[in-house]
């Protein structure tokens, strides 16, 4: 799920990294007023720093206090710096997939993958047009309440919480995937519990990454963030340094099509592109919002440009023999391959607490006023550490990185992605939309609609049949 820079509404400092997600951006408001009262930033409520309201998006000026200095900021993203949030934040774990997915779907299914990156980029649009609608709405969710109510709110939020749990275990599976070729040749054995070497070096992996989840500082979390983006940007470099200079001949034979791999592999390709939950903050943060079009646009472009080449080179180097991470299937000798794992391996120790955002919110939301700050956070980081070892569990119990992926993309990306938005435009502007979008917006639903359906069933079926032929092995 996805990287981002700094929101200027919302950050102390110009260019520091906030969060990871629209709910990291929310828990950085929080922290930023450390003499304010207590203020309800999920349900759009504003904080009151020193007797300032503070407004987290609904105005264009915020005031926050700070150690005693109030500190007014204007929304000043230009709009080559809210092009480099979206691209940063779209780029991720989706992107050791696509080769794969284009060796099973055929290279005709890069149109899809570039179809797909069409729609997400006109969903991002018309959340923009929902944002422009009501300058009150300030988040995803807002948007879901302020097209369907109550209800919609909690759906909206609903599979937001799904889609982080699920790309949390697909990151515990990627880790445990790359951690053997990075300490190729451990060989680890306690007499209890019995777990093989992989297993336990997965164990050490999240139990070093345990710790980020008790963090409250920003700067920390600001760290984590820059470098997940990193990572993210490391691994394709490396790639492309393998087929330029690895030894490895390009040229493989790449199916033309393959229907019968279209639903799983367009769970996978829609995986790549989920990010819509963070656009609202992408665009309160810019000071010309009239821009998020363009910047949407440029975004989107720049992705699919960069996934659809990663798609083909990787298929083109490894063919048929192509793992569901590329980076598995790079030669074992190249330092760029020890890069690229190493990236793999980092990523999820940079996400954990990050994704657990939006969580440790919700659970603080709920704590009596009267708990004191130690009391919360011993409150906060037990649950989240409980969270992560369930996780942990999960993903050791169902080691199937692509059907994982391809599920959460199925059963999660595409509604958050494609679904939700078009629902949420046409019943805010119902009478006031061209027929001829009216019927734009409804085909999108039910290719949507389609591929949820078909690729949930398609990855379910396999992820159950995996899990059968393991049990029996």
């Amino acid at each position: 799920m996805a990287s981002q820079w700094c929101w200027s509404l919302i950050c102390p400092e110009p260019k520091q990294v906030a969060s990871e997600s629209v709910h990291g951006a929310q828990l950085a408001l929080q922290r930023l007023g450390r003499r304010c009262e207590a203020c309800d930033v999920e349900a759009g409520k504003p904080c009151k720093c020193g007797g300032q309201a503070v407004d987290g998006g609904a105005g264009r000026v915020a005031a926050v206090e700070v150690d005693g200095e109030q500190r007014h900021s204007k929304p000043n993203s230009s709009f080559a710096h809210s092009v480099i949030n979206m691209v940063g934040m779209l780029i991720g774990l989706g992107q050791l997939s696509t080769p794969y997915a284009l060796e099973n779907g055929g290279w005709a299914s890069a149109f899809l993958l570039i179809g797909l990156g069409a729609m997400c980029a006109y969903t991002a649009h018309i959340i923009g047009k929902c944002l422009d609608e009501d300058p009150g709405s300030r988040t995803y969710q807002d948007i879901g309440e302020r097209a369907f109510g109550a209800t919609g709110r909690v759906v909206a939020s609903a599979f937001i919480y799904l889609e982080i749990f699920f790309a949390l275990v697909s990151y515990t599976i990627s880790l445990s995937d790359n951690l053997p070729l990075v300490f190729a040749g451990a060989r680890l054995h306690l007499p209890w519990p019995h777990l093989t070497t992989t297993q336990l070096l997965t164990v050490a992996a999240v139990l070093v990454a345990l710790p980020s989840l008790w963090l409250r500082d920003l700067s920390s979390i600001s760290f984590l963030s820059f470098a997940g983006i990193a990572m993210s940007l490391v691994i394709f470099g490396t790639v492309v340094c393998a087929a330029a200079f690895g030894g490895v001949g390009m040229g493989q034979h790449i199916p033309a099509l393959r229907l019968d791999m279209i639903p799983a592999v367009s769970g996978l390709y829609m995986f790549s592109y989920a990010g819509h939950i963070v656009f609202p903050n992408i665009h309160a943060a810019m000071e010309d919002p009239s821009r998020f079009t363009s910047v949407a646009v440029t975004s989107f472009a720049v992705v699919t440009a960069l996934y659809t080449a990663l798609a083909f080179v990787g298929a083109s180097l490894f063919g048929a023999s192509v793992s569901s991470q590329v980076t598995l299937s790079m030669p074992p000798g190249l330092a760029a391959t020890k890069v690229a794992l190493w990236a793999t391996v980092l990523t999820p120790v940079t996400k954990y607490a990050l994704e657990f955002a939006p969580f440790a919110i919700q659970l603080e939301r709920h704590l009596p006023a009267a708990m004191g700050s130690r009391a919360r956070t011993l409150v906060r980081g037990g649950v989240g550490s409980g969270a992560l070892l369930l996780i942990l569990a999960l993903a050791l119990t169902v080691p199937y990185f692509q059907y994982v992926l391809s599920l959460t993309g199925s059963l999660v990306s595409v509604a958050i992605s494609v679904i939700f938005p078009c629902a949420f435009y046409l019943k805010i502007r119902w009478g006031r939309v061209s027929r001829r979008t009216v019927a734009l917006n409804a085909a999108m639903i039910v290719a949507g609609l389609v591929l949820a359906v078909a690729g949930t069933i398609s990855s379910a079926t396999s992820l159950l049949q995996s899990i059968q032929k393991g049990h029996e092995a």
